[in-house]
């Protein structure tokens, strides 16, 4: 089993006549993904082989979604499009919009998430600035390596993507469910809270691996959530103990200010509620080990 992105999924790129779109559709059909077809405004009607695989392109979503049924959508546009290309997905009720494009302005990310829960919050939206989510064996929407890992009992939700990658490597004997990465922008759709909720639902998943980074509270959030509402054991990483106050490290939202948002207070949230942290990945993964055993 896996929570969003299962081996049913219909999944649709918009942008997938672009260099990006059409380079990882052919990574995400290879991983076994149901891909429908794609979308590019002006070349609604024309075909795109990939490796034997011939896919149609619809010039709109609503389009795209009535003559296949997508339910998921990978979105690898410019960042000046893709707040419309995520409200597109939106009117077209797409289940899972999964935004890939880094470097949207933040008005932007603000504008089309108020816009889908203005419309009543039926898509899902991962990202932006992000890797994707992946059900090892299943399906892949995103930039996720497929190639790291198998199915298996664990879930992972990370605002990064290396540090998703490493963990997935670190971890490949034991499997994954499904690896979720949120993206580190200010302004995401898909929380760590909102993982962790679906992992304490789904059956298959016996435990969660949670990395988080400097800025922000949402690791703060995460834990007070844990403590409330999650009954599988929880390990935690966060990126960022040697960073310097007041500058951004890597990520637009990872930045330090003042005494709020440091490792050592999200680590100290974390472990406050049974959530044991790791202080490398490598670590991280033995804590996920001993869990496991346990």
């Amino acid at each position: 089993m896996a929570i969003w992105l299962t081996k049913d999924s219909k999944v649709i790129v918009q942008g997938m006549t672009g260099g990006e779109g059409s380079k990882h559709t052919r990574r995400m059909l290879a991983a076994g993904t149901t891909i429908v077809g794609g979308v590019t405004p002006g070349k609604g009607g024309q075909q795109v082989e990939f490796d034997g695989v011939t896919l149609p392109v619809f010039g709109d979503v609503a389009a795209a979604v009535e003559q296949t049924g997508a339910d998921v959508s990978v979105i690898f546009v410019p960042p000046k499009f893709a707040k419309a290309a995520v409200m597109e997905a939106v009117d077209a009720r797409i289940g899972l919009a999964v935004v890939i494009t880094e470097g949207i302005p933040v008005h932007d990310s603000t504008a089309f998430w108020a816009y889908n829960v203005a419309a009543g919050g039926h898509t899902r939206i991962i990202g932006p600035n992000c890797p994707g989510i992946a059900s090892p064996g299943a399906a892949n929407a995103g930039i996720i390596p497929a190639d790291i890992t198998g199915p298996g009992r664990i879930g992972l939700v990370s605002k990064s993507g290396t540090l998703t990658y490493q963990m997935m490597y670190e971890l490949r004997d034991i499997g994954f469910s499904t690896c979720v990465g949120i993206g580190g922008d200010p302004v995401i759709g898909t929380t760590h809270i909102d993982a962790l909720a679906a992992f304490e639902a789904d059956p298959e998943t016996d435990a969660v691996v949670m990395i988080g980074e400097i800025g922000g509270d949402a690791e703060e959030r995460a834990a007070e959530f844990i403590k409330q509402h999650v009954s599988k054991p929880v390990v935690g990483y966060i990126a960022g103990f040697t960073a310097p106050p007041g500058k951004t490290m890597g990520h637009a939202g990872a930045i330090i200010s003042g005494s709020a948002g440091t490792a050592q207070a999200k680590q100290e949230a974390l472990e406050a509620v049974g959530v044991r942290v790791g202080r490398t990945p490598t670590e991280t993964a033995g804590l996920v080990r001993e869990v496991m055993r346990g």
